[in-house]
């Protein structure tokens, strides 16, 4: 996008203060002009990750001054009433465990896209067009509302619903975690990195356990993920990747 364009327009980052979707807000930051964050309160069962999102942006504009005019507000959506339907793993105490549908119970039945939803009907409001949001159907748990078809199909029904033209931009659907990791170093060097790790929360358990890695339980599907791309990418010498 040139750089007239990038300042003209504005983005909506889906925005829980993970790994993901803090190097999406990153990204988002290094292409557009203007950028605000929603986050969603769908009832899951560890509210850390709603406290880290907000620690997370204090803490990019602390380290990152240059994006402190471009960064807007911070949206947070009651959707209890949703939570309440999905009966998964992140919203009840349940094992976290393959189903007979062959889908981790982790799974949200149709998250995504009522995240997409309202962060679209959030975004007609603000005049934002770009929809930036941290899914990934290479290094992934198996959610097939993460798959670049859904987001293509979900792209062409908001835009004709709401007789709009947004678009729903995701950085990381083919990149690894290790490459994940890359891309942050290549969007903010070490400092980033480093806000990744002490700041972000990505684990399933709410667990704040300090690894080298980041903070968490070490067992659950998200932790293993992150850590076995934090492996790869030390191991292949912390290359940087920009985009």
């Amino acid at each position: 996008m040139p750089d007239d364009q990038k300042t003209a327009s504005g983005a909506l980052v889906l925005f829980s203060g993970g790994q993901d979707s803090t190097t999406c807000l990153a990204w988002a930051l290094d292409h557009y002009g203007h950028v605000e964050t929603v986050g969603f309160d769908y009832g899951q069962r560890h509210g850390v990750e709603l406290a880290a999102a907000e620690r997370v942006r204090r803490q990019l504009v602390v380290r990152f001054p240059h994006w402190d005019a471009r960064l807007g507000p911070h949206h947070r959506l009651d959707l209890h009433g949703f939570g309440a339907i999905g009966g998964s793993a992140l919203t009840t105490d349940r094992a976290i465990e393959m189903t007979e549908r062959g889908l981790p119970s982790s799974f949200v039945p149709g998250r995504n896209l009522v995240f997409l939803t309202y962060a679209a009907a959030l975004a007609d409001r603000r005049g934002l067009t770009a929809l930036i949001g941290g899914m990934c159907e290479t290094d992934f748990s198996g959610y097939p509302d993460c798959r670049r078809d859904t987001m293509d199909a979900m792209q062409t029904a908001l835009n004709l619903g709401m007789e709009r033209d947004f678009r729903i931009e995701t950085p990381l659907m083919w990149l690894t975690k290790a490459q994940t990791w890359a891309l942050a170093a290549g969007l903010g060097g070490e400092p980033l990195v480093e806000l990744i790790v002490t700041d972000s929360h990505t684990c399933y358990q709410g667990d704040r356990t300090p690894h080298d890695w980041g903070a968490g339980c070490g067992e659950c599907p998200a932790c293993d993920l992150r850590a076995k791309g934090w492996g790869e990418w030390n191991a292949s010498g912390r290359p940087t990747l920009t985009q």
